[in-house]
């Protein structure tokens, strides 16, 4: 049998050690350890901009399916849509050259665990009866003019909108699932668990810990409503690096639901 270090000088080694070896690197480095994830698009605004990069300890991930901790309520996450919802919508899916199709990546916030009960109402959010303070993200919607109170997003759990799921007010969010919602609360910033419902543990791929791109940014932002995008940028600009804390909001409702 060949063995690869033995041939460190031969063709065999030369193809390991100036191909195969880095490709191989890469890959254990990113699926098992760490990776960074581009933002594409503007549904975590205000606490995330479009273009900007995260870091993600897939090892973390890893622990989790091995049943060992769980993701947490507030933590900003990186997934796949569910599988069925994307069978039935194609705005759920990307095409590859015309070749194949795939589901891209998202990132949203984790709202619910398996076993809560979410309800969503005039753009507020309750889980196990206790209504959550979304003032971390409400705030800024409202100074813009347009945060959502009155679409389905805004009233339902789950809306029927993309054709997947029938409407329901409330939910319950199964085993092995979570529920998950955009930062970005106008009628069109985000689609999430309203519309696709709670997405299964098998298809998150991690947890955003840290924004490391760019190196600084405009401190302001100002959302264009009806354009759905960002119209300016404003005010010095200030380091970007920054730790992606969960909104002190989810430890108050741990509190209120009498949960360690």
């Amino acid at each position: 049998m060949t063995r690869l270090r033995g041939a460190g000088s031969g063709p065999l080694g030369k193809l390991w050690k100036e191909v195969l070896e880095p490709i191989v690197f890469a890959v254990v480095i990113t699926q098992f350890l760490a990776t960074l994830v581009g933002v594409d698009g503007v549904s975590m605004m205000p606490n995330l901009r479009d273009r900007e990069r995260v870091f993600v300890p897939k090892y973390e991930t890893w622990l989790h399916k091995a049943g060992v901790g769980d993701f947490r309520r507030g933590d900003v996450v990186i997934f796949k849509p569910p599988r069925e919802a994307a069978a039935q919508a194609s705005n759920l899916t990307r095409s590859a050259f015309g070749l194949w199709t795939y589901r891209p990546f998202l990132i949203k916030r984790l709202i619910g665990l398996p076993g809560d009960r979410i309800r969503i109402e005039g753009g507020r959010v309750f889980i196990n009866g206790v209504q959550l303070d979304q003032s971390w993200t409400t705030d800024y919607w409202r100074e813009q003019g347009c945060w959502d109170t009155q679409s389905d997003l805004a009233n339902l759990a789950i809306s029927s909108a993309a054709g997947i799921l029938p409407d329901q007010p409330e939910i319950t969010v199964p085993e092995g699932h979570y529920y998950v919602m955009g930062d970005n609360r106008t009628a069109s910033g985000s689609e999430d668990s309203r519309l696709f419902g709670p997405v299964p543990l098998r298809d998150i791929a991690g947890r955003a810990a840290a924004v490391v791109w760019p190196i600084m940014r405009k401190q302001s932002a100002q959302y264009d409503c009806s354009a759905g995008q960002v119209a300016n940028l404003t005010g010095e600009s200030v380091l970007n690096w920054r730790v992606l804390e969960r909104p002190e909001a989810f430890d108050t409702l741990k509190t209120q639901l009498g949960q360690k």
